[in-house]
């Protein structure tokens, strides 16, 4: 993986466990995650229009972005209902890591992406640090029975619709500027998404009127850290991507205890050392 692709992969992972620290926060997190994609869509689309072939909208691009709005429109669902369940240290590290054992298996099948030793390497120390953070003992009076149904179950649906996404896309963005790729997801993302906000107006007035600002803060961090992500697809191979990105569990677990006080870091860090040996592995990968 070159310094280039993992100096971006870095800088995304820091981005994007803030703004699921936002969305955690928030009072209803299905609301707060609509409201800031549909935002941060907003934003890019002037710069996403501007990238686009004189054309418009290559046919051979159609497939992609259809596939990647259905499945980022699934992830931020199953993403709400997680963090409404579950604590951000026990559905983050699942979420996020989930996708590094399953993007290799299915870009090996069905793009054959053949990973080097060090990678391949690389990505079993990530994926194995993944089961050790999930499995780490929680305090006692913080385990709560929707913790371990609901919370886990959409948990590992968030991070099959990572592992998903993340092919679509190492596809999608070498037929389309990223930038404008990016625009039209988010923006189609937002749209797929409606029904099932206006179904509950209330609750999209309440999360704006007590989490404003912090629904403006996350917008601005929550498509530019994708961005980030569709760059380096562009400089390595999607399986170092998503395993480097894998970084941000270090992040999620200082966040964990720090801010939400969910137990002793322990164990956790200890795999999280296991994710560092990983992608230095993945970093050292070519």
């Amino acid at each position: 993986m070159t310094a280039p692709a993992l100096a971006l992969v870095l800088a995304a992972s820091v981005i994007h466990c803030g703004w699921n620290a936002l969305a955690k926060h928030g009072r209803d997190q299905l609301m707060f995650l609509w409201s800031s994609v549909t935002l941060a869509a907003f934003l890019f689309l002037p710069a996403g229009l501007s990238r686009l072939p004189r054309g418009g909208v290559p046919g051979m691009v159609v497939p992609y972005v259809a596939a990647t709005i259905a499945l980022h429109a699934f992830y931020f669902y199953a993403l709400g209902r997680a963090y409404g369940a579950g604590d951000f240290s026990f559905v983050y590290p699942i979420a996020r890591g989930l996708g590094v054992a399953l993007v290799p298996l299915l870009a090996f099948t069905l793009r054959d992406e053949r990973l080097s030793p060090p990678g391949a390497l690389g990505v079993a120390l990530v994926a194995a640090s993944v089961v050790g953070i999930s499995r780490a003992p929680r305090p006692l009076g913080r385990v709560r029975p929707v913790q371990l149904g609901a919370g886990a179950f959409w948990a590992l649906a968030t991070g099959f619709s990572i592992a998903g996404y993340s092919l679509v896309d190492k596809a999608g963005v070498g037929r389309l500027d990223p930038v404008a790729y990016l625009a039209i997801m988010g923006l189609g993302t937002s749209a797929v998404l409606v029904p099932v906000i206006l179904a509950n107006r209330d609750a999209l007035r309440l999360e704006w009127t007590m989490n404003g600002r912090a629904i403006l803060v996350s917008a601005t961090m929550n498509l530019t850290s994708y961005l980030l992500v569709l760059f380096a697809f562009r400089l390595s191979k999607t399986a170092y991507v998503v395993a480097a990105r894998e970084t941000s569990i270090i992040f999620s677990l200082i966040v964990g205890r720090v801010w939400f006080g969910e137990g002793a870091l322990g164990l956790r860090l200890v795999a999280a050392a296991m994710i560092l040996a990983g992608v230095a592995c993945v970093a050292a990968a070519r």
